[in-house]
């Protein structure tokens, strides 16, 4: 399921919209073959019909069915788990109920590292941690796809970002109408990439004042 448009600002771009890698399925997929390679050995190597019988059948069962819920949760949260590059913003949101999300501005973000174990490596799946300026200062991402090829995909984004800001903030807002260019100041301003000055004399210029 693609980031909703209805998210984004009109000017915007997407360039990254990714869920977290399939890694991200690893425990709960694990702990449900397990439970059922358990579930196969104890029908196999067990004999009788006693209690001891039964209650490890019945401990089997609570045991595959557990594993099943935590299955189909893992899938709820990876669906309504996005990580995405746009040409303003890096943006990260999750939750099936209660809701939670960052965003970071380009030109807030400072540094940006990847780690990734062996089989993470061999997986393709990884950790982003991205230094910014704010309050957080430093947020990690886990399980996602191509950490490496990610960080790159920023990188671009930001460079390319910064040349419209200097843009905006030295000679021009870009080509369209007035009021389209207006609009993409106010939303630099709301997002603090140009301050109240800078905004009031490119609103000023537009106007020709």
């Amino acid at each position: 399921m693609p980031y909703p448009r209805k998210l984004l600002n009109d000017y915007e771009t997407v360039a990254v919209d990714l869920h977290p890698h399939w890694w991200y399925f690893a425990q709960p997929v694990a702990a449900l073959v397990g439970s059922i390679i358990l579930g196969v050995l104890a029908r196999i190597y067990t004999d009788g019909t006693g209690t001891p019988r039964a209650a490890l059948v019945y401990l089997l069962i609570a045991l595959i069915v557990a594993s099943m819920i935590w299955v189909v949760v893992r899938y709820l949260k990876w669906m309504t788990t996005s990580f995405v590059i746009t040409s303003d913003r890096l943006i990260f949101r999750a939750g099936v109920i209660s809701k939670m999300g960052v965003e970071i501005p380009l030109e807030r973000v400072n540094t940006i590292h990847f780690s990734q174990s062996i089989f993470e490596r061999i997986a393709g799946s990884g950790d982003l941690i991205i230094e910014s300026g704010g309050e957080d200062g430093q947020q990690r991402f886990t399980d996602i796809r191509r950490p490496d090829q990610v960080q790159k995909a920023i990188h671009a984004q930001k460079e390319a970002h910064d040349k419209r800001r200097f843009t905006v903030s030295g000679v021009d807002v870009g080509g369209g109408d007035v009021a389209s260019q207006l609009e993409k100041l106010e939303g630099m301003l709301e997002r603090g990439t140009l301050t109240a000055e800078e905004f009031q004399g490119q609103k000023d210029r537009l106007l020709g004042r």
